[in-house]
């Protein structure tokens, strides 16, 4: 392993285990670590989402799965709904994976857990109907299985 490569896989550890702690600490509202998801490895967390109050989602239940490479925070964590409910969005497949720009194309390094957290959760509550995206079926049925590899098209920012 090179010099560079070991520094970065420290840099890696340190960032996301001051992510971990901020979301432990100060969770968004609603949202909790999934504190056994953890214990293997620092990586791939699950996160437990309860909808917002006075949202067509409240008191749902969702799980969110987190996927961190070995290049963040420059690249986007692998970001989708898991488990059995996944949510009836415009904007989220059958299959959990979530058309939102900050998990692709408008990434920053200056983004965190707690701010795509927030933005699932503003995404939620601003919905005024349950349904699909027009093109569940086909995109569930064609796509790849780590959303991140999705030529994603924003064409709607209503729901």
């Amino acid at each position: 392993m090179s010099l560079l490569s070991e520094w970065l896989e420290i840099m890696l550890s340190k960032r996301l285990q001051k992510e971990l702690l901020a979301l432990q600490n100060d969770p968004p509202p609603g949202m909790t670590l999934n504190e056994k998801s953890v214990q293997n490895t620092i990586t791939q967390w699950i996160v437990d989402m309860e909808g917002a109050s006075g949202t067509l989602y409240e008191g749902e239940k969702f799980q969110l799965l987190f996927k961190f490479s070995s290049r963040y925070p420059f690249d986007s964590p692998q970001v989708m709904f898991t488990g059995d409910n996944i949510p009836v969005h415009p904007h989220v497949y059958s299959n959990g994976h979530i058309c939102l720009s900050i998990l692709t194309e408008d990434w920053s390094p200056a983004l965190s857990v707690q701010s795509v957290c927030l933005s699932i959760i503003s995404m939620l509550s601003s919905c005024k109907e349950k349904r699909r995206p027009p093109d569940n079926s086909f995109y569930v049925r064609t796509c790849n299985k780590n959303p991140k590899k999705t030529k994603w098209w924003y064409h709607d920012d209503t729901c």
